[in-house]
């Protein structure tokens, strides 16, 4: 009780006994605040819960809501039942939701496209077994090594689900030709037997086109840090589907080919043309022929078209350093966060007005559907903040502005308030914070060793860095002088007086500061038991004559050290053992990688003084960095798939040709992200890895046909041997390549 500490015996002097109660105030009295919350522009306690990394976001989050639901049925009067402010359960399941619906329309897709060409349900069925029965053994291969479902394997299997087919598409392909072929036999051969000699003709097609696929996923697992994070799931979910197809392709395809194809009426002779083979679909065989007169033309008109070839890969590669870039493509996570900073020194009480200020000028804002606040920080809080920071959590719902346009009017409306602002998402920012240490697109650190020069140099690269085109939300680390009472001791006062400097700071710190002595337990409530200096104690003149015990009798401090009123760094950050301030900043929209050249450019023009340097971090650096490692990586992907390419056909000629066919590509890819608009992001980059195993396997599936032909069936090389080739395997090709960009469609 407080009694009981109130008459605790301290000593005894000429055997009376001095109780605390006579020394000290001894009372009941709230901790230190160190931070306040709102929630809707109302007095509110926000609870943050944060997860062990292996845990489950969504399962956590229903086992979390569920507690939350038991202790709404019992809550004090005065208090309102508790609202979620941010899940990140509600982003992972929207997103998981988004690859679920577009891996379904993605088969959809794939479906009618088969059918257009095939025109026969059988056919078309066949093809499609092999996506079910990939993902199952996906499925069975994540189980059992412990992998999650997320976006990013499910959205390795929706960039697979085209190309899932493919083998399928081939074998069946091939399948069909050889039983048409044989039908007009005099002599057919064993239904059984053309099967299976025409899955072994392909067969080593697909395997080596498959294990080429598998190589160039390979840079993939050497990326380090957040995109080697991101993108590994995406490698594996996109190999392990690609292989379990390809092993569908030469087992299950072959055996539903013998009991499905050998009835169907489209074997039957017809009178289609030559060049055309039997059975095909009305579209196959439109293509056929229009194929085949282009296929006459090109031979007359062969440098032209290689030259328009060459121009058309000179011109797309001489464009892509003219792509705006970005480290990921922009997230829109539903929710913002809103960083607002006063001048460290604001109190509390300002502070927490100014921040429900800022709850209800965001409230405004068509979108805003709630609005919390954290002001200041809780002491076990993973960010440590002072109190003149406020950090908003705001949930928006959809609307026919674009992102932009609302983050655009949510600055204008606090653009009134005193603060500095810093406007982002909750991911995001955590992507920032990881990559460069600031919660913000951009930041700009300057190095040295005096605070005041520090200072100096910030305020001026802010007023420089303003003025570039697109950089927003440009502040200064709050890094300031505040008040101060400065005690410095004189250590020839203290030797004199026979008391050791370090012993007199510590108990200078516990009496000022405050020393949490024990815990009081009441039932189960817990209290600290704080001994520290009263408020009428820690002024100028009363420090200056608080006694100070020495062995020749208690002095007063000023006897002993000088104490000043004074101004002093709020804090001193350090980065590599060396000093510094930072210059965060984000970007309005615009290229990231010109804002960042710009930068660069500004920097360059006005050298700082000597021993003063500057580091510019951010995502755009992951993204310089990540580029130059994928484009190393895929220089030695591109060496061994040339190396597995020469060990099956023993011929640079034949390598160089299938090989040509990885920038002919990109060309379309290029084109591509021109017209969408989108940025050259590591995520494109992952899009450049896929096409170069679909342009590769193309190439294998034409090239193998053609030594076919010439090896096996009495085709001597030239002309008429290359145009039947490439309409045998026009539908295959084009098949392949249509079903694996259309499946990308509902992405």
């Amino acid at each position: 009780r407080i009694e009981d500490l109130q008459n605790l015996v301290v000593t005894v002097k000429n055997g009376q006994p001095i109780l605390l109660k006579q020394l000290a105030e001894v009372k009941l009295a709230p901790a230190i605040k160190r931070g306040d919350a709102g929630y809707n522009a109302k007095p509110a306690v926000i609870l943050s819960v944060q997860k062990q990394p292996a845990a489950d976001s969504v399962a956590l989050t229903r086992e979390v809501e569920r507690a939350m639901a038991d202790l709404s049925k019992s809550l004090p009067q005065g208090v309102e039942a508790p609202q979620f402010l941010f899940k990140q359960a509600d982003f992972i399941e929207h997103s998981v939701t988004n690859v679920e619906e577009a891996l379904r329309d993605g088969a959809i897709l794939v479906a009618v496209i088969l059918f257009l060409f095939l025109l026969n349900v059988r056919t078309t069925l066949i093809s499609l077994t092999a996506i079910p029965l990939s993902l199952l053994v996906t499925a069975l291969v994540f189980r059992y090594f412990g992998l999650s479902i997320n976006t990013m394997t499910l959205g390795g299997l929706a960039i697979a689900i085209g190309e899932l087919v493919d083998d399928a598409v081939v074998g069946v392909e091939n399948v069909l030709r050889r039983l048409k072929l044989n039908r007009d036999l005099a002599e057919p051969r064993p239904v059984a037997e053309v099967i299976a000699k025409a899955t072994l003709e392909v067969r080593s097609a697909i395997v080596y086109a498959t294990f080429i696929i598998v190589l160039v996923f390979v840079p993939l697992f050497v990326l380090p840090g957040i995109e080697g994070r991101l993108f590994t799931p995406l490698g594996v979910a996109y190999i392990v589907s690609i292989l379990a197809s390809m092993i569908v392709s030469v087992t299950v395809t072959p055996v539903l080919a013998y009991y499905l194809l050998p009835r169907m009426r489209q074997l039957h002779a017809s009178d289609a043309p030559k060049e055309v083979l039997l059975g095909d679909s009305p579209l196959v065989a439109w293509l056929k022929r229009r194929d085949a007169k282009l296929l006459h033309w090109s031979f007359g008109h062969g440098r032209a078209l290689l030259a328009g070839a060459l121009a058309a890969v000179a011109i797309a590669a001489a464009s892509i350093p003219y792509f705006p870039r970005s480290f990921l493509p922009p997230f829109n996570e539903g929710t913002l966060t809103v960083t607002l900073l006063l001048n460290p020194g604001t109190s509390l009480a300002e502070s927490n007005r100014i921040g429900a200020l800022a709850e209800r000028l965001a409230a405004q804002v068509p979108e805003v559907v709630q609005v919390g606040r954290r002001t200041g920080r809780a002491e076990a809080d993973e960010h440590a903040e002072g109190v003149h920071t406020t950090e908003l959590e705001i949930d928006l719902k959809p609307s026919d502005r674009g992102r932009e346009a609302v983050i655009g009017d949510l600055r204008r409306r606090l653009a009134a308030l005193p603060v500095s602002l810093n406007i982002g998402q909750p991911i995001s920012h955590r992507l920032d914070h990881l990559l460069s240490g600031v919660r913000a697109q951009i930041a700009l650190k300057v190095y040295g060793d005096d605070l005041d020069t520090l200072r100096g140099l910030a305020a001026d690269l802010r007023a420089r860095l303003a003025k570039i085109p697109g950089v927003t939300d440009l502040q200064i680390e709050k890094q300031v002088l505040i008040p101060q009472i400065k005690i410095r001791l004189d250590y020839e006062q203290a030797a004199r007086h026979g008391v050791a400097p370090g012993t007199l700071l510590r108990s200078l710190e516990q009496m000022i500061e405050g020393e949490r002595i024990t815990q009081i337990v009441e039932g189960s409530k817990r209290f600290d038991l704080v001994v520290r200096l009263p408020e009428s104690g820690r002024g100028l003149q009363a420090l200056s004559d608080l006694l100070v015990e020495t062995p020749g009798g208690p002095v007063p401090l000023a006897l002993l050290a000088t104490i000043e009123d004074g101004e002093g760094p709020n804090q001193v950050s350090r980065e590599n053992a060396r000093r510094r301030i930072v210059i965060s900043a984000n970007t309005d929209g615009r290229d990231m990688s010109k804002v960042i050249a710009d930068i660069r450019a500004e920097l360059a023009a006005r050298p700082l003084p000597e021993g003063y340097f500057t580091a510019l971090e951010g995502q755009f650096q992951a993204q310089e960095q990540a580029a130059r490692l994928i484009a190393l990586l895929a220089l030695v992907s591109l060496t061994m798939i040339f190396l597995v390419l020469y060990s099956r056909y023993r011929s640079m000629a034949l390598t160089a040709i299938i090989m040509g066919n990885i920038p002919l590509a990109l060309v379309g890819s290029v084109i591509a992200l021109w017209l969408s608009g989108q940025p050259l992001s590591v995520a494109a980059l992952v899009g450049f890895i896929t096409l170069t195993g679909i342009a590769t396997r193309n190439g294998i599936l034409k090239i193998s046909h053609y030594i076919n032909l010439c090896a096996f069936e009495g085709e001597r090389f030239g002309d008429a041997m290359i145009v039947r080739g490439s309409l045998e395997r026009l539908t295959p090709v084009l098949m392949t390549a249509l079903v694996a960009a259309f499946a990308l469609v509902p992405l």
